[in-house]
């Protein structure tokens, strides 16, 4: 009897367990499941955070994109200041993932992210009270800051030196680096139209103007057309002469402005590459290239004249070259074939421009594959190729000439 009921309770208690185990069981089943879900959720919650934060992203880039691209014009509006200080607000309003994103026809992160320099260090020579005699000096420009005070505002200081009772102010003719100097460093450089205005309102009497042009190309000829429209507001209106002087027609014409340049900028590179002469540098095997601009106006023959003085003075480790490749021979590929059939085997580049801005650093000594620099390079022709990014204007004999120029319509 005993033991039937031991047997019993024994079966009751197996029973017992094995329904405590079944719910067990099930109760981690459903646990686990409800786990499952839950961990599923948050895992496409948390892409779906992620894909609308990139959304967010590229949208707040793209927006300054937008503005950038808006103030990269060459006319200037009544909107125009509003946009400036429009763009670098939601510029500073990015994090730096998204300024990274910033990508448009014209922008990028550079526009307002790369450092040229200190911008405070410069003048814009924009105020009144000029007086009755005014010295313009034009020039077109760079956002370059470092750059422009080194090259253009040299030149301004030593205009002003020279002529103390001639108040010396800027204008810029690249409405494009106008707006980006002004919405990424707060400086307000007047266009031409802006200064000749102020001219007139401050009841200037005598007005000089002296570009820092390099010849009588394109940008003096619009110059020219800008300025003849106000020749009635003055007692007396002149424009003085480009670096460079008189054109010619004949490649073969030089004249002493050109020769000036030419004996400054070559014995500036040469002191710069640590060389006493041109016959020292010569005997190491350097070439020096000067790159200017190029063009297609009339006036491209000046190149080619530069060429000739430097072959006049015996310059023969001396070459000319454009960014434009006009005229031909002075395109990248025909100055490097030139150097080789001339046996030199390192190379140093250098700017045959007013001021080194964007074609120095980047179309001259840039590290892309079309940059000057890359292209010498990779011509596997030569030891080394060395670059110096410093522009004519920083250079006293440079300055000197512009004193010279200015002169000579003052003093008529």
């Amino acid at each position: 009897m005993k033991k039937k009921k031991i047997v019993a309770l024994l079966c009751a208690a197996a029973v017992t367990c094995s329904m405590f185990a079944g719910c067990s069981q099930s109760t981690e089943q459903e646990t686990t499941s409800v786990q499952t879900e839950s961990q599923t959720e948050n895992q496409a919650e948390t892409e779906t955070s992620a894909e609308d934060t990139a959304v967010s992203d590229q949208e707040a880039a793209d927006n300054v994109a937008a503005l950038i691209d808006a103030i990269y014009v060459q006319e200037r509006t009544d909107d125009t200041d509003a946009q400036c200080t429009e763009a670098k607000a939601a510029w500073d309003a990015l994090t730096d993932t998204q300024k990274e994103l910033v990508s448009g026809e014209f922008a990028d992160p550079d526009y307002f992210g790369r450092d040229t320099g200190d911008a405070s260090k410069d003048d814009p020579r924009n105020s009144d009270e000029i007086g009755e005699n005014e010295l313009l000096v034009v020039s077109f420009g760079t956002s370059f800051n470092d750059s422009r005070v080194a090259d253009i505002k040299s030149i301004e200081d030593a205009l002003q030196e020279a002529y103390p009772d001639w108040s010396v102010r800027r204008a810029f003719t690249a409405q494009i680096i106008i707006n980006h100097v002004q919405a990424r460093d707060g400086e307000k450089i007047d266009n031409v139209q802006q200064a000749l205005d102020r001219a007139v309102e401050n009841g200037v009497k005598n007005l000089v103007i002296q570009p820092t042009h390099l010849m009588y190309g394109a940008e003096y000829d619009e110059l020219a057309e800008t300025v003849e429209p106000y020749q009635d507001k003055f007692e007396s209106v002149q424009i003085a002469a480009p670096l460079l002087g008189d054109v010619g027609t004949d490649t073969t014409v030089i004249n002493e402005d050109k020769k000036a340049v030419a004996e400054a900028v070559t014995a500036e590179a040469v002191k710069t590459a640590g060389y006493q002469t041109l016959d020292e540098a010569k005997a190491d095997g350097v070439a020096f290239v000067f790159m200017g601009h190029g063009t297609s106006h009339t006036a491209k023959v000046s190149y080619s004249q530069m060429q000739a003085q430097m072959d006049a003075l015996g310059y023969d480790n001396v070459f000319i070259g454009t960014v434009e490749g006009e005229p031909e021979e002075t395109a990248c590929e025909a100055v490097i074939e030139n150097i080789k059939e001339a046996g030199y085997k390192k190379v140093i580049l250098r700017p045959l421009m007013v001021v080194a801005g964007d074609h120095a650093n980047n179309d001259m000594a840039g590290d892309d594959a079309d940059s000057w620099k890359s292209m010498f390079n990779a011509s596997g022709a030569f030891e080394s190729v060395d670059t110096q990014i410093a522009g004519l204007g920083q250079i006293p004999a440079i300055q000197e000439l512009y004193v010279a120029h200015t002169g000579a319509v003052i003093n008529q």
